[in-house]
């Protein structure tokens, strides 16, 4: 019998903005969870600044416990998914107070096999994440983004941003002037 292949997010950073936007931006190749259990203790209509862009876009990575706003499906060995289940589970043991190690690893595993199930994809595709409070609980959406089987022919056409609006939402306003530059 051939052993079930196992796919989680692995997260992906394509340029440095994460280490601009978050607090805490996670390395490239880190496993991930959508980690919404970090904003469990806080009220979302207060964050401000990277803790509100952490709480709406960001993936929480295994290895760091830092940010990102993309992950990849990737294959993970069954040994590579143990560690991320241990690593987890020792995370919420010690910061967010769960009873005993049972417990704690249960939740590892809640957590993961959430994570397993945003994988059904195949490998390299990205995901992103958005967050929100909806008629007062937290909601959380996921995209995917498939590589393009045909490359455009003329780049000139596409806009590197583009300004979305959600409907009754505020748009956020960004000094990027006043953002810290990094050397």
């Amino acid at each position: 019998m051939t052993p079930r292949r196992t796919f989680l997010p692995r997260t992906l950073r394509l340029d440095p903005s994460d280490t601009v936007v978050f607090s805490r931006a996670a390395a490239p190749g880190e496993w991930a969870v959508p980690g919404g259990f970090d904003f469990w203790d806080e009220d979302p209509a207060a964050l401000a600044g990277k803790r509100r862009q952490e709480f709406r876009a960001g993936f929480l990575g295994l290895g760091s416990f830092g940010f990102s706003t993309l992950v990849e499906v990737a294959e993970a060995t069954p040994a590579e998914r143990a560690a991320a289940v241990a690593t987890l589970a020792a995370r919420i043991r010690a910061a967010y107070g769960a009873p005993d190690e049972a417990a704690a690893r249960a939740a590892a595993e809640e957590e993961l096999a959430f994570a397993e199930s945003l994988c059904g994809h195949p490998p390299g595709t990205v995901l992103a994440l958005a967050r929100a409070v909806e008629g007062g609980e937290v909601r959380e959406r996921f995209r995917t983004l498939h590589r393009r089987e045909t490359p455009h022919s003329d780049f000139g056409s596409l806009p590197v941003f583009g300004i979305v609006e959600v409907e009754g939402e505020e748009p956020e306003a960004v000094d990027l002037a006043a953002l810290p530059r990094r050397g």
